[in-house]
């Protein structure tokens, strides 16, 4: 098993929306904020070489929007989707499976382009991997949480006949629910962010990587008050991050960041303000 973290570009979110309730004179020591108050943030995905699979967990915001919808997110750097997999020495084509955590458009935007004015997978082999819960969540969506979930991101998955669905997880003791993905990788099941997001746990080299999405989108949401506006509902989140990241500590995981405009993994360590990062690296270094 190899793993390459894939760099699909950053955008800009209001630093306030993103931290909550924390103040702006704590949070933007973490972030800081322009004079918009936005921060920017990582599109990171991750790509999992397994034996004959090769699978692409989330795949950033894609380029297919309208001017007037990318000029509310500030896109910047120099990397691409299509670029950082060339980079590893991989093509779109090459895909043979896309777990999306969840169907919000910086996770998914790329799954979809436009070819020759009309929208096709730009995976073409592969199988793309949701949810039913997820998926009916996001094809009917809630009024607070319609503009995150775009039409063309998510039906023509379905349209081409690449969409397939996770089984629910299955709770063990007093961790999130969990399913097995294949030998090497697990899905986590959690409901704060959005109903039934993915976190995908992978074993690699003795270790257990978890990609963090959306639960903890970088390392400054570790602290527990530290929960997104963006959540539908924050004391779920509030919830699931204590037991997660008590099982995190416990078991030494790594956890792989999607947003953090810096770091890309960390370990955790208890301090006297609560579980914390520890060090901080990337998948290169494991």
């Amino acid at each position: 098993m190899k793993l390459y973290s894939i760099d699909t570009g950053y955008f800009k979110l209001d630093g306030g929306a993103m931290f909550g309730v924390v103040p702006k004179s704590i949070w933007n020591k973490i972030n800081p904020a322009d004079e918009s108050n936005l921060c920017a943030w990582a599109m990171r995905s991750l790509l999992i070489e397994d034996g004959e699979k090769l699978i692409l967990i989330d795949n950033g915001i894609g380029d297919k929007q309208s001017e007037k919808f990318f000029k509310h997110y500030y896109l910047h750097g120099e990397a691409s989707l299509n670029s950082s997999l060339a980079a590893n020495g991989f093509s779109p084509d090459d895909i043979t499976d896309v777990i999306l955590t969840h169907l919000h458009f910086d996770h998914c935007g790329g799954s979809i382009i436009k070819q020759n004015n009309k929208l096709v997978p730009a995976f073409k082999k592969a199988v793309y991997w949701s949810n039913e819960k997820h998926w009916n969540w996001a094809v009917y969506p809630n009024e607070r949480e319609k503009a995150s979930f775009l039409t063309e991101n998510i039906l023509p998955i379905r349209e081409n006949g690449q969409l397939e669905f996770i089984q629910d997880g299955i709770k063990v003791d007093n961790n999130l629910p969990i399913q097995t993905f294949t030998k090497n990788i697990s899905i986590r099941f959690v409901d704060g962010h959005t109903e039934s997001m993915m976190l995908p746990q992978i074993n690699y080299n003795g270790k257990t990587i978890v990609y963090m999405a959306d639960l903890l989108p970088s390392h400054g949401h570790i602290p527990i008050p530290y929960v997104m506006a963006y959540d539908m509902f924050p004391l779920t989140t509030l919830n699931e991050k204590k037991s997660f990241l008590n099982e995190a500590v416990t078991n030494d995981y790594i956890l792989f960041f999607e947003h953090d405009p810096i770091h890309e993994c960390c370990n955790l360590h208890e301090t006297d303000r609560g579980i914390r990062p520890n060090e901080f690296f990337t998948v290169r270094d494991l």
